[in-house]
């Protein structure tokens, strides 16, 4: 299929896996709370499930070798919505756990698989473009979905997100078999062993400059989404109608300026200057956060406004970059990217459960925005592409 022909269908596809993983994602820590009854341990249950999936991303180069994108993304939308369903209707312990694991799994790694699909249908010229327009799909699917899920709350308990979430593998499947995808051909990727790859990551220095940047994007994300909806429930005194309402307000960046950032950076700045403003205004807005000792509703909404702000410009930039730098064939340095996120979520429950020990919940935001001002390292070190 012709690369014009096959991007609005992975646009679509885009859009249905992220409301998939978006609708659970700011009540998933809660509801994982009520079974374990402790913050620390749903923390440490994030960090299991993330080892998980960095293991899961690192074999799963070797699975589309022998089957295929097509069909190993099939499966994950199958299994995806089992999972799913499981969350829905049981209440044995160990099945909601397990189920919960997988479900954070297959959520990464079906990110993955639309990556191998559209890195094929791009160029270089247009990467910031169209991985700006995909952005802004996915994140308009984050954006809506804290509205659905409290709407959703307000008259039942968390079973009704999940079933919703669940249902959503019906369209995904439909558009896997009907829209083309089953036509795709494979490149010959390639699966050197892992030590083999983080040697070649590490000699590409404006890679993994990069790499590290998206580690500290997806630490924050990671910290702001198992504490963030915990904080402003349990400690504010917000009701999850109101934080929903917050979050959707929070999230607008992602689809008000991943897309004109995008064709900045292929047209007129190139990537370095947008990621490090990014990186200053998402660290300092972060702090902030720790000295807002009230339930307004409106400052809570524009101060993590600028929080996803900044997070924008650093998605934004950083996967353009990334992007330029790829082939589709390269497969498991794709994967490596990917793992950003789940070795971020199991670090940093890790960290958090540790300063949670010695400070104050409130005091965890001036942490994290320490941490995010690290990133200036390499942002500001990368060789740009204009």
């Amino acid at each position: 299929m012709k690369k014009n022909k096959l991007r609005p269908i992975l646009y679509i596809l885009s859009f249905f896996v992220a409301l998939q993983a978006a609708i659970p994602a700011y009540i998933n820590s809660s509801f994982i709370e009520q079974h374990l009854l402790s913050e620390k341990l749903t923390g440490l249950l994030y960090t299991i499930a993330s080892i998980l999936t960095i293991a899961g991303l690192l074999l799963i180069p070797v699975l589309l070798k022998k089957i295929g994108n097509f069909t190993t993304t099939l499966f994950i939308s199958i299994l995806s919505g089992i999972t799913l369903l499981i969350l829905t209707f049981s209440h044995n312990l160990h099945f909601v756990l397990s189920s919960f694991i997988i479900y954070l799994i297959l959520s990464s790694i079906i990110f993955f698989n639309l990556d191998i699909f559209l890195e094929q249908q791009s160029d270089d010229k247009h990467t910031g473009n169209i991985r700006g327009i995909h952005l802004s799909i996915i994140n308009v699917a984050w954006v809506i979905s804290p509205l659905i899920a409290s709407f959703l709350l307000t008259n039942g308990g968390y079973w009704k997100v999940y079933l919703t979430a669940s249902l959503l593998s019906i369209p995904l499947v439909l558009l896997l078999v009907l829209g083309g995808t089953r036509k795709f051909k494979d490149p010959s990727y390639k699966t050197p062993p892992f030590l083999k790859t983080f040697k070649e990551i590490k000699r590409r220095k404006n890679v993994y400059k990069i790499f590290m940047v998206r580690f500290l994007l997806n630490f924050f994300y990671a910290w702001m989404v198992i504490y963030t909806p915990l904080y402003l429930y349990k400690y504010i005194g917000f009701s999850w109608q109101t934080i929903g309402v917050i979050f959707t307000i929070m999230l607008l960046p992602f689809i008000l300026f991943e897309l004109p950032l995008g064709n900045l950076a292929d047209k007129k700045y190139g990537e370095k200057e947008i990621l490090n403003i990014g990186i200053i205004i998402m660290a300092f807005s972060t702090i902030l956060l720790s000295f807002l000792n009230t339930s307004t509703f409106w400052i809570w909404a524009i101060v993590l406004f600028m929080t996803r702000a900044g997070a924008s410009a650093i998605e934004i930039a950083s996967e353009s970059y990334f992007f330029k730098h790829v082939d589709a064939k390269e497969a498991e340095i794709i994967s490596f990217f990917r793992i950003t996120s789940p070795l971020a979520y199991s670090l940093a429950p890790l960290a958090a459960f540790i300063i949670l020990s010695f400070l104050s919940f409130n005091l965890i935001f001036i942490v994290l925005g320490i941490i995010i001002l690290f990133g200036l390292k390499y942002g500001l070190t990368i060789k740009d592409t204009k």
